[in-house]
């Protein structure tokens, strides 16, 4: 593997303004997973009962066999915990985003008809709430097909949202290249929406949370009480809105289930929690495809050259130049496990001086000689590259008067007779007068010394020119 697929890098340090409506500080997103008649059951199919978020304590599935407590625990959801939780976002008017499984609403017309009247939103949980890790591509491919056929059949309009949960590998670029998907869920990873390139589709990703979910009643370590519950939220939406406040505004989800949060005793933290942030009046609660709506409008997609999706010849031909006439270093560079986390100045820097650092002590001193000296003979007959050119002309090298040209010319003469190699600096890093004084005081350092020095400046060199061409 020379490609590393995942992204460790995504915003960095500077993440984008989020320009929520009104000024918003935060956004809180609450998302009602509807699963009940859509989980495993052999009813519907499958070969074994449900065994995962329920309140029963290790529960395992029955094969072949009709599990009937764990589907009463379901039925709760439908029958109870469901019209509870309508209640209390309605009355608050706050609006839910629905992940409804297409097989569980197909069996729930009144709870249906209850989403739509209250203007929620029912993005799509899938066709069954099944495990798809093992599912052959065409069969996946196909249960999508058929999830959005009946959503679109039941609901009456197609689902604009997605989210599968227990997902593939291949979920997220099987969905995206459906094509007609507002946002995908199907990730965890960060606290802002992001853009993901799928072939030539371009791919909102809304992430979605497991940890400021209710779904933590039903694992271990969880919940146990409402206000536990009650303080997680809280805590989180605290640390969000501090950073809001501090100019990176953020989203929060809040996952919920109609079987778990929709009992009593655990709807008191949730009820809770609404009533907190229901104090403050910057604060933004959308559905999901609202914020899809408003990162497309705000924040579209450019797409751009990416190191690590260059071919080998592109990206030599790119990069080839970074350090001083010395292109193996990139020819060695393409050749590492690179990926999103180099399609960064910083990042691509990093690989680059790997290759330069792993070469040879001659390799390296190639690279050394490769240099120009500074305001040298090569500047004095226009024959330096365009970045050395430019570099050069930043701090004013390209405009000495006669004694400063002479006092370059002496120092270049001394500094490399006695070390082997021209004298390099960072000229961006410095005016003219500071590159002297450098000159100077690094004279009497002894040839090992400046030997690692000069290879330091190299690196820093190739940063500076890498931020002129990537983010």
């Amino acid at each position: 593997m020379t490609r590393y697929p995942r992204d460790m890098r995504g915003y960095g340090a500077t993440p984008p303004d989020a320009k929520w409506p009104c000024g918003a500080k935060v956004a809180v997103q609450f998302v009602l997973n509807y699963e009940e008649g859509g989980e495993n059951n052999v009813l519907h199919g499958d070969a074994a009962s449900e065994a995962f978020l329920s309140d029963i304590a290790g529960a395992a599935p029955w094969t072949g066999q009709r599990h009937w407590n764990m589907e009463s625990i379901y039925d709760y959801g439908a029958r109870a915990g469901f019209w509870r939780l309508h209640r209390l976002f309605t009355g608050q008017n706050i609006p839910l985003t629905i992940y409804g499984v297409a097989t569980a609403l197909a069996r729930s017309p009144e709870q249906v008809a209850a989403m739509k009247s209250a203007g929620w939103e029912i993005a799509s949980h899938g066709l069954k709430w099944v495990e798809h890790k093992d599912m052959p591509e065409e069969e996946e491919r196909a249960a999508i097909a058929e999830a959005i056929r009946l959503h679109t059949e039941v609901v009456g309009e197609r689902p604009l949202g997605w989210y599968t949960g227990r997902c593939s590998v291949n979920t997220v670029r099987l969905v995206a290249r459906e094509g007609g998907f507002a946002y995908i869920s199907d990730t965890y990873d960060d606290d802002l929406p992001y853009w993901l390139e799928v072939g030539d589709q371009d791919q909102l990703i809304i992430p979605y949370t497991l940890e400021a979910n209710d779904m933590r009643f039903a694992t271990a370590p969880g919940y146990i009480t409402g206000e536990q519950f009650f303080t997680y939220l809280r805590d989180a939406f605290d640390t969000l809105y501090a950073e809001g406040q501090d100019g990176a505004p953020k989203m929060m989800s809040v996952g919920l289930h109609c079987r778990l949060i929709g009992r009593p005793g655990k709807l008191a933290g949730l009820k809770r929690f609404l009533d907190y942030i229901g104090e403050y009046e910057d604060v933004w609660t959308p559905r999901r495809i609202d914020i899809a709506r408003h990162w497309a409008k705000t924040h579209p997609h450019q797409r751009w050259e990416r190191p690590s999706r260059m071919d080998h010849a592109r990206f030599v031909e790119a990069f080839g130049s970074i350090f001083e006439h010395s292109p193996w270093i990139a020819e060695r560079a393409f050749a590492l496990e690179l990926g999103p986390a180099h399609d960064s100045a910083v990042g691509l820097q990093n690989a680059l001086a790997r290759a330069f650092r792993s070469a040879s002590r001659e390799e390296r001193l190639g690279v050394l000689r490769a240099h120009p000296d500074l305001a040298g003979k090569l500047a004095s007959a226009k024959r330096l590259t365009a970045e050395s050119s430019n570099e050069q002309a930043s701090a004013g090298l390209d405009a000495l008067t006669d004694e400063e040209r002479e006092t370059f010319t002496r120092l270049n003469t001394l500094y490399m007779e006695k070390h082997g190699f021209p004298f390099i600096i960072a000229v961006r890093d410095h005016d003219k007068a500071g590159i002297l004084a450098a000159f100077e005081r690094r004279q009497a350092n002894d040839s090992a010394a400046e030997f690692g020095e000069a290879c330091k400046q190299v690196e820093r060199i190739a940063k500076i020119r890498l931020q002129d061409m990537l983010p």
